[in-house]
């Protein structure tokens, strides 16, 4: 008995984390980013952390960002535009040129025209 009981617990509190992922006004998005290296990856992160984003991850590799946000918070459009103010591209917005020039050069790439 003690063992369907702790069961129903297990179950009962899965269900309740998966639920809290689906809370009104949170999103989950992803997009791309264009840079090369860990330094990129700690700017373009960086440029993110800000009021109603709980989570980014961006890979140099694939050059994927993810994106958790609230969507009463910040729009999906100022997430990317807050990272082409530090001067990379995403696939939406060209980066600012006077801070891409300014980039390290490990860290400036092949821009689209």
């Amino acid at each position: 008995m003690k063992t369907i009981f702790t069961l129903i617990i297990s179950i009962t509190m899965f269900n309740a984390c998966i639920q809290s992922n689906n809370i009104p006004g949170s999103a989950r998005t992803n997009f791309k980013v264009w840079g090369n290296c860990n330094m990129c990856k700690e700017t373009i992160e960086g440029s993110l952390k800000i009021d109603g984003i709980s989570k980014v991850d961006w890979s140099p590799q694939t050059k994927e960002m993810i994106v958790s946000y609230d969507t009463a918070k910040i729009s999906i459009d100022q997430i990317q535009k807050n990272i082409t103010s530090v001067g990379y591209d995403t696939e939406k917005y060209k980066g600012d040129d006077i801070k891409y020039s300014k980039l390290p050069k490990c860290c400036q790439y092949k821009r689209k025209e």
